[in-house]
């Protein structure tokens, strides 16, 4: 009888432990927690935003690009842009699991957004946007763009307005929900890429790298207010701060970090960071900026009260780190 219990007791305290390693496995991704996509070694990292640590990676598809989290924490949107192909992965983020998403005709997946547990993403070849619904498994088409190469796409706070910058045809596309989405095509210059909204929704950035110009789009009236040079060799991405003050363009070609003013559209200071900074993301609290270093496979935080590098840390060796996202359950 008393081998009996014991080994009861034992099977309890085994299942017991199982249990509380599922627990321990749960609460493995923090929150809230820094994602960063490594598009050479095709890994999503979750990233401990105060220690900096990777808690874990987590396989994407082919040459990921952009990643958006739900407002509810629980997912990744990745956008693979693949190399002729390209797909979606929907990454559980508490399970830290993957799903592949086959995009069929919709290549050239790059921009990504999240919307109402969707995610909203961009095709450059179908010259569309179009949403993925993690909850159905459907993908269903939203915006005929009827540009070239719609690249990056950015919503509005309430998800009534979408813009899309389209590189090959030298504009900025402004999608807004009625009965139907209706948009309109404003042509801003040469090679629009990188590009965000103000936290007000009044005004559009797009860095214009084809002529190193910053064009300022009037949401209300949907036309360009004013341009004025970059001093950039290759503007990538653009990210205004949460409280709408200052402008953060990474330069590929030059190295730098350049933050602008946003009411004067004066430049306020460049910050040297290495090879190739692509990504750009400015946490909800806007303390600090992250910058991925893409060539020296680093991520640069940036003091935005100093406009100073506070520190690196690095998500692996030939990773090539670029998109990010902030994730908050």
């Amino acid at each position: 009888m008393s081998r009996e219990i014991g080994n009861n007791g034992g099977m309890r305290t085994l299942l017991a432990f199982c249990v509380l390693c599922g627990l321990a496995l749960a609460a493995d991704t923090p929150s809230p927690a820094l994602l960063v996509l490594n598009k050479e070694e095709a890994t999503l990292a979750i990233v401990d935003p105060t220690t900096f640590k990777v808690i874990a990676k987590v396989p994407t598809g082919d040459n990921p690009h952009e990643v958006a989290a739900s407002a509810d924490g629980r997912w990744a949107f990745v956008s693979n842009y693949g190399r002729g192909g390209g797909s979606i992965s929907a990454i559980d983020l508490i399970a830290q699991k993957e799903k592949r998403v086959d995009v069929g005709e919709l290549r050239g997946v790059h921009g990504i957004a999240a919307m109402n547990g969707k995610a909203v993403f961009a095709s450059e070849s179908a010259k569309l946007v179009a949403t993925y619904d993690p909850a159905s498994g459907k993908i269903e088409r939203l915006v005929s763009t009827n540009q070239d190469m719609s690249h990056m796409v950015v919503m509005s706070r309430d998800g009534a307005k979408m813009f899309v910058s389209n590189m090959g045809s030298g504009t900025v596309t402004i999608a807004e929900k009625g009965a139907a989405w209706s948009q309109t095509a404003v042509r801003v210059g040469a090679g629009p890429e990188g590009i965000d909204v103000s936290p007000d929704g009044k005004e559009i950035w797009t860095a214009t790298y084809g002529d190193g110009n910053i064009a300022v789009i009037d949401v209300a009236t949907k036309k360009v207010k004013q341009t004025f040079p970059s001093n950039t060799r290759r503007a990538n991405r653009v990210k205004i701060t949460p409280d709408g003050k200052y402008a953060l363009v990474s330069d590929m070609g030059g190295g730098e970090l350049v933050i602008f003013d946003v009411a004067s559209r004066k430049e306020v200071k460049r910050v040297r960071l290495g090879a190739n900074p692509e990504g750009v993301l400015v946490e909800p609290s806007g303390q600090r900026a992250f910058v991925a270093v893409t060539g020296d496979d680093q991520v640069a935080v940036i003091d935005l009260k100093t406009f100073t590098i506070a520190t690196r840390f690095s998500p692996g060796k030939g990773t090539g780190p670029d998109g990010m996202a902030w994730a908050k359950r």
